[in-house]
């Protein structure tokens, strides 16, 4: 089969359909997606050792032959166990495999085969648990430096390996997109071979060149972006002009004296808007930091002038406690402050909508409802997004096209995600960046601790302890729903032992907590079954909810104190901090449980960094020292190119030579349109696909 990067996946050998969708998830469905399909990390498979000689430091690969036929053994439910002695001249090596059935018809008595895990040893006695395998003679990545990628349950690394292989003829030739003189001034490898050996590098030299090369080109093509985002900037044209107001006079709604980060915010947004110039502002600050009364504080700037705010949540629970505080905050000065959402009744909305045409409502606090058809303001001038990262740029836009031409409405995006400066300044390259660095007093602590596996039932009687107090307790897993098939042959699967919500729930109902209320909550609940659970546990007719991350980001439950995050170890370190400030909302003592049976010494050092502070910006920078940036670019809701290998932590002086090649480019060719740098413009086009509108 001739491969083109145009190929469609489902023309690969063993790609069917169903296959194909599990792809999908990954992004991939074309051999093109599988060049740029990057490896999270490498296994060094080169070196092959007998039994007796294999070092008990890391995994390694060792040769060996199956003395016996494999001994499958069921020890209860949910959990088997398939057992093989394996032999070469210097000894013996007994293999253990946990939910792999598949192991028992797949290694053969008498055949030989490389084997690849950690060894242990008790006694004299040497041992491997879950080892990856392949049959001597027809192995793929024996012998190799093996690329590790992300995968989903379904895929495994050896088949999403063999499918690269398949892709890389495609990278033969492939046309060069950097000026030639940019690869020359920085000694940058080849597309083609960089391609090839990021994938299969030939040694751990050509691994270097070609992360380089690749590294670079990503934050160069950011940097020309970020550049054109920045000149749109320029070509907005006016702002609504908000003149200041005595600050006194809104301090005075506060039931709380702001701290000197909320007050600086307050002095920013203020200038921003009386500028005359529309601002671009994202406020970011830890949980509970405040950020909401900077919001109230532009809204009250705004209705002060006649003019419309619009403050848009990710939910509807959320929405709704947005407006209850906002209305008791800014009614007695006079704002009248409306809602509008999904569920209200069609004379609800019919009336909602009617008020912000006729300019009856200064401040509206709503969800997508408010970009729907239909809805309309009379003088639009402030959009709030509450949560940055679960909103789009297309939808900021369309909601700031409803303010009319002419103007444009000033724009303040808030997130509850600490972000390094650094990266904040990348990420929202289009944004002015503030930051509230402090807590208010009073903040109740929450208390974290790292539990293994063994203290099950104490961490369940403390659950029992919290709801016999009148308390209430999230439990949190990674996963929705088991996959017991995830696992393919030679691979462990992604998912092993991972708790999902449907079946823990269940269990927990069933044997631990029979006489409790137990709700669930998780991504594939239709929307309104969402709410509903959410507003069961805000009202306290739910005592404990299973759920995933989705209520990373959701309604404030001052009664719930303590959360329970199970599978701890396979989640970031900001996501695990954005999920502890579920709880300590409220006045009681709250504490945040991260269960883990990990063996790693590193992912346990991580939860013990999250245990030991709760200051949001530095645990981002430890994420992002460990991790990248994935966790911080998400699902790419903030409209810029996601990165795949430029690690911004370590790449510092990467980035100032790609911001520095970028800055040399557009001084000599402004709009990219000389003939040899119209592929970069191309490329970034395609890159910017989310903000088409930064190149017209």
């Amino acid at each position: 089969m001739t491969v083109t990067r145009n190929t469609p996946l489902t023309d690969f050998p063993g790609v069917g359909e169903a296959r194909a969708k599990k792809l999908e998830k990954l992004g991939l469905s074309t051999a093109g997606d599988l060049l740029t399909c990057y490896p999270r990390d490498y296994e060094d498979r080169r070196k092959v050792y007998a039994v007796a000689e294999a070092p008990l430091e890391g995994r390694v690969c060792i040769a060996a032959m199956a003395a016996e036929h494999p001994r499958l053994s069921r020890i209860r439910k949910g959990l088997e166990l398939v057992q093989v002695k394996v032999v070469d001249h210097t000894g013996a090596l007994h293999l253990t495999f946990f939910n792999q059935g598949y192991v028992e018809r797949a290694i053969r008595a008498g055949e030989e085969y490389i084997f690849y895990g950690a060894v242990e040893v008790q006694g004299r006695r040497r041992s491997m648990v879950n080892p990856i395998f392949e049959r001597t003679g027809r192995q793929s990545f024996t012998g190799c430096i093996m690329p590790v990628y992300r995968l989903t349950a379904g895929i495994s690394n050896h088949m999403l390996g063999s499918l690269v292989r398949q892709a890389l003829p495609c990278a033969e030739g492939l046309p060069e997109t950097l000026p030639q003189y940019i690869r020359q001034a920085h000694s940058l490898a080849a597309a083609e071979f960089s391609l090839k050996n990021i994938h299969f590098p030939e040694d751990e030299k050509a691994l270097d060149l070609a992360r380089r090369r690749l590294a670079f080109e990503e934050l160069f093509y950011l940097a020309v972006g970020l550049h054109f985002l920045k000149s749109r900037r320029g070509r907005e044209g006016e702002g609504f002009p908000i003149p200041p107001r005595p600050r006194e006079e809104f301090l005075s709604l506060l039931p709380f004296a702001p701290t000197g980060a909320q007050s600086r915010v307050m002095d920013e947004v203020a200038a921003d808007m009386a500028s005359g110039r529309p601002m671009n502002r994202l406020v970011q600050g830890d949980v509970g930091s405040g950020k909401t009364a900077v919001a109230a504080y532009a809204g009250w700037l705004c209705a002060g002038s006649g003019c419309q705010g619009a403050l848009m949540a990710p939910t509807e629970v959320l929405a709704e406690q947005h407006y209850k505080s906002l209305s008791a905050l800014l009614s007695p000065a006079g704002v009248r402050v409306g809602l509008l959402t999904g569920s209200m009744t069609a004379s609800e909305k019919k009336k909602a909508r009617a008020a912000l045409e006729t300019g009856e409502i200064d401040f509206v606090i709503g969800t997508h409802a408010l970009i729907s058809e239909g809805v309309a303001f009379r003088r639009l001038a402030l959009i709030v997004a509450d949560e940055q990262h679960r909103f789009g740029v297309a939808q900021r836009a369309a909601l700031a096209a409803k303010s009319g031409a002419g103007t444009s409405p000033h724009v303040l995006v808030m997130s509850a995600t600490p972000i390094p400066r650094t990266l904040a300044l990348i990420i929202y390259g289009d944004l002015d960046v503030s930051v509230i660095d402090q807590l208010p007093p009073g903040r109740t602590p929450i208390a974290t601790y790292v539990v293994r596996e063994d203290k099950r039932q104490r961490m369940y009687g403390f659950v029992r302890r919290q709801v016999a107090e009148g308390r209430q307790v999230y439990i949190i897993c990674p996963a929705v729903e088991e996959n017991p098939d995830a696992a393919l042959p030679g691979e462990e699967s992604p998912t092993l032992n991972l708790k999902a919500v449907k079946t823990y729930a269940e269990k927990l109902q069933k044997e631990v907590f029979p006489d409790l209320r137990l709700g669930i909550l998780h991504g594939k609940m239709k929307p309104r079954e969402k709410e509903a659970a959410m507003s069961a546990f805000a009202g306290g007719r739910t005592q404990v909810l299973v759920a995933t991350t989705v209520v990373e980001v959701g309604v404030d439950v001052p009664n719930a104190s303590l959360i329970i995050i199970e599978n701890a170890d396979r989640f970031g370190l900001s996501q695990l901090h954005q999920l502890r400030g579920r709880v300590g909302r409220g006045e009681h003592p709250s504490h945040c449980v991260l269960i883990t049976g990990t063996r790693s010494l590193e992912a346990m050092e991580r939860l013990h960094t999250l245990a030991s502070t709760t200051d949001g910006f530095k645990i981002s920078e430890e994420d992002l020292k460990a991790r990248g940036p994935g966790d911080f670019f998400g699902n790419r809701q903030h409209g810029l190119p996601q990165m795949k290998l430029a690690d911004l932590a370590g790449d510092m002086r990467l980035l100032s030579e790609a911001q520095e090649a970028a800055r040399s480019l557009l001084e000599q060719d402004p709009q990219l349109s000389q003939p040899e740098n119209r592929p970069v413009w191309e490329r970034v086009r395609r890159l910017f696909a989310d903000t088409p509108d930064i190149f017209n």
